[in-house]
């Protein structure tokens, strides 16, 4: 099947998760507003908002949920359904994590710009970089240990570990000083983004002009002010 993916083509942002997959797998697809500036698809039957994914006859958004249909005709996710929930729970707690990062710098509400919200900027950054980025990679190295595995479900790569993956390239960009001094303590999650990193299909899109450089106009931004060390975040 050929998928049609709908997303800014400026940025990574959420859609990045979806390409992943899809360039991990070597599916046939198009990256439609990246070709064209031309949105043709009926207004009346577009979603509340991109990405949305276009598969037959079939329209589908929301990251998480795109990802659930992927997932098995991709072979990055169980057939079995139990298999198939569990990947979309660990896919659900990385969509929660993303909205925490994207708020680092818009705290207040994206209509107000970072500048005009730097404040509240400042001591949510300094809240997420000490209590509730380190709460995220506690639950998933854990995960990665209790699967006793390469990755998150055991032997196999599912779409979970290439977010994972994305999450840290991510995090890496807005927050190297903050991350950096927590890499050390989460070796599995570490040992995994580099397994992704390494995968083939993966590796020549990351090398490639496909994938879109981090910006400050998506989800993960650096801001040399926000990125603390996590004891500094404590005394902020």
């Amino acid at each position: 099947m050929k998928y049609s993916l709908y997303y800014w083509p400026e940025i990574q942002g959420r859609g990045e998760f979806i390409r992943l997959a899809l360039e991990d797998a070597g599916a046939d697809y198009v990256d439609v507003l990246r070709h064209s500036s031309d949105f043709s698809f009926p207004q009346s039957q577009a979603p509340f908002a991109l990405p949305f994914l276009v598969a037959g006859k079939r329209v589908i958004s929301q990251t998480p949920a795109i990802l659930h249909f992927l997932g098995p005709r991709l072979r990055l996710a169980p057939m079995t359904e139990p298999g198939r929930l569990w990947v979309h729970q660990l896919q659900l707690t990385i969509a929660d994590w993303l909205v925490e990062v994207h708020d680092t710098h818009h705290p207040i509400g994206p209509g107000l710009y970072y500048e005009q919200q730097k404040r509240a900027a400042r001591r949510r950054a300094a809240d997420f970089l000490a209590v509730r980025l380190p709460k995220y990679l506690d639950y998933f190295e854990e995960q990665l240990r209790r699967a006793s595995g390469r990755y998150l479900l055991g032997k196999a790569c599912s779409y979970a570990d290439l977010s994972l993956f994305q999450m840290v390239a991510g995090l890496r960009y807005a927050f190297p000083s903050a991350l950096g001094g927590l890499e050390k303590r989460y070796p599995r999650i570490i040992a995994v983004i580099e397994r992704a990193a390494a995968r083939p299909r993966l590796a020549a899109y990351l090398a490639s002009p496909r994938r879109i450089p981090f910006n400050r106009q998506g989800i993960f931004r650096h801001y040399p002010e926000l990125d603390l060390s996590p004891k500094k975040s404590k005394k902020t």
